[in-house]
C-alpha cells in the first residue's frame, strides 16, 4: 500500500506544473500556449507572480494592438470586432484563458496563434 501511494503522488507531481500553472523562466519564452497559460494563470503566491502578470498582459495586448494596426484603414481587413461597448482588458484576458484552458489540442501551438483563433471565435466580424 504504501509503495503504491508513493508510486500515486509522484504521478500526481509529474502533472502538477500543468495544474496548477507554475511559473518557469522557460515559460517567459512564450513559445507555446501552455507556456503562456503559465504565466496568466500563476497564482498570487508564485516568486514570479508579477513578472507572470504583467507578461501576460503584455503579450496578448501587444498582439492585438499589433493586428490593430495591421488592419487600419480602408484596405484592413478586420477579423475580431468588439461589441459596443467592448470587454475590459481583464474580461477579454479571462474568457481567453477559459476558453484555452478548455482546449489542449491548442497548448502546444504558438500563443499569438491561439489568442486568435479565440478572439476570431468570440468576436468575429460580419462579413
Amino acid at each position: 500500500m504504501t509503495k503504491r501511494w508513493i508510486v500515486l503522488m509522484m504521478i500526481a507531481g509529474a502533472f502538477m506544473p500543468v495544474a496548477a500553472g507554475a511559473v518557469s523562466d522557460e515559460d517567459f519564452k512564450a513559445l507555446t500556449t501552455q507556456n503562456l497559460l503559465n504565466l496568466c494563470g500563476a497564482p498570487t503566491s508564485d516568486p514570479l507572480y508579477r513578472e507572470a502578470h504583467n507578461f501576460c498582459q503584455g503579450y496578448l495586448v501587444g498582439a492585438y494592438h499589433y493586428y490593430m494596426a495591421a488592419n487600419e484603414g480602408p484596405d484592413g481587413d478586420r477579423l475580431v470586432c468588439f461589441g459596443d461597448p467592448p470587454p475590459s482588458r481583464k474580461e477579454a484576458i479571462s474568457l481567453f484563458m477559459e476558453w484555452a484552458k478548455a482546449r489542449p489540442e491548442y497548448w502546444t501551438e504558438r500563443p499569438v496563434e491561439t489568442q486568435f483563433r479565440f478572439l476570431t471565435e468570440k468576436w468575429p466580424c460580419k462579413r
